[in-house]
């Protein structure tokens, strides 16, 4: 029960933030979300997100490899655009990466592992995003370094801290049910399974380096999506605050990826001295592009479901035969001679 009131919640904060900006902001910015998109900037954003996908399996392969499950590159991307179309079209930005690990779990016949290495692989390209964003957001000029500049430190730090802490809690935490000695087992495992997946010497680079990518194709989307909507300002101004943007994405109250990113992108830009409207138009064309670089997941998952179907035979029951017992012979009869 306390699962499915989290789910809704998760659902309605996201859908209450879009009815929030549509009261305040109204429909046009969502409006020209769609106008200023065309075939051009549709297919630079399909290119970049084939990278990211590329990136993101291999990082993925990477971190199951390193944990002792067996992953093919070619299963691991697609499974991966199968993942990202279930988190964009379905509640929650989460269930297909739910599913990947599942799956994967099942395919090698131990589903604990397989979502591990899914939760692992995700807080790898999570804790890259914090580093570089909270560099950034600390040194290069942005609303949040005025708010250290008017508030203090303290103010500042403290919505950093509540922020990373929130995206580890969703990201990183599996809730240990009973029990000292199985968290104790937990905690071995999980301990276990990071230095071998994450911080060997032969999958750390990797790991970074895939990340790095994954994060520099966000951003470049992030671009991308602001000259279609038509902003000028220079990537270095956009820089901090398409990382808020990104950062607001890890946060659990969105429908399919809704919600808390294109709330903080409006706020950003007005509090860096541009218009909301125009920050929250730049997050729906982001978002209108992270769908459509998800769009071969649906190709993958209407084929699996064909591929089911076309495996099915129709199995004819074969005839049973009874067998028939052979009839009697007929009673012989005996002439008596009447002596």
């Amino acid at each position: 029960m306390t699962r499915s009131v989290w789910a809704w919640v998760r659902v309605l904060g996201g859908a209450g933030i879009i009815g929030l900006l549509i009261w305040k902001l109204g429909t046009g910015a969502f409006l020209d979300g769609l106008r200023v998109i065309d075939g051009g900037t549709l297919l630079v954003a399909f290119l970049i997100g084939v990278t990211t996908t590329v990136f993101s399996a291999w990082r993925w392969c990477l971190v199951a490899r390193g944990i002792g499950m067996r992953l093919p590159m070619r299963s691991a991307i697609a499974d991966y655009y199968k993942a990202l179309f279930l988190n964009a079209a379905l509640p929650g930005g989460v269930l297909g990466d739910v599913d990947r690990a599942v799956r994967h779990g099942k395919d090698t016949g131990d589903v604990g592992r397989g979502v591990r290495a899914v939760v692992l692989e995700r807080t790898a390209g999570q804790i890259v995003l914090f580093a570089v964003g909270v560099t950034v957001l600390l040194t290069v000029p942005s609303p949040v370094l005025t708010v250290l500049e008017k508030h203090g430190a303290a103010a500042a730090t403290t919505a950093l801290i509540v922020l990373v802490a929130g995206a580890a809690v969703v990201l990183g935490t599996r809730r240990l049910r009973t029990g000292t000695s199985r968290i104790a087992k937990a905690a071995a495992t999980a301990l276990t399974e990071i230095r071998t997946g994450l911080l060997n010497r032969r999958n750390l680079p990797g790991v970074v380096l895939a990340s790095t990518v994954v994060l520099a194709g966000h951003l470049a989307t992030f671009v991308v999506a602001a000259r279609a909507a038509g902003s000028t300002a220079s990537v270095l101004r956009l820089a901090p605050l398409m990382l808020l943007a990104l950062l607001a994405m890890t946060l659990p109250l969105n429908v399919g990826g809704w919600g808390p990113r294109e709330g903080v992108t409006a706020w950003a830009f007005a509090a860096a001295g541009m218009s909301a409207t125009q920050g929250l138009t730049i997050a729906v064309v982001y978002g209108v592009f992270a769908f459509v670089a998800a769009l071969p997941g649906a190709v993958v998952l209407a084929g699996r479901f064909l591929a089911k179907y076309r495996t099915v035979e129709i199995v004819t029951p074969e005839p049973v035969f009874v067998p028939v017992p052979a009839p009697r012979p007929a009673p012989r009869v005996l002439a008596h001679s009447g002596a």
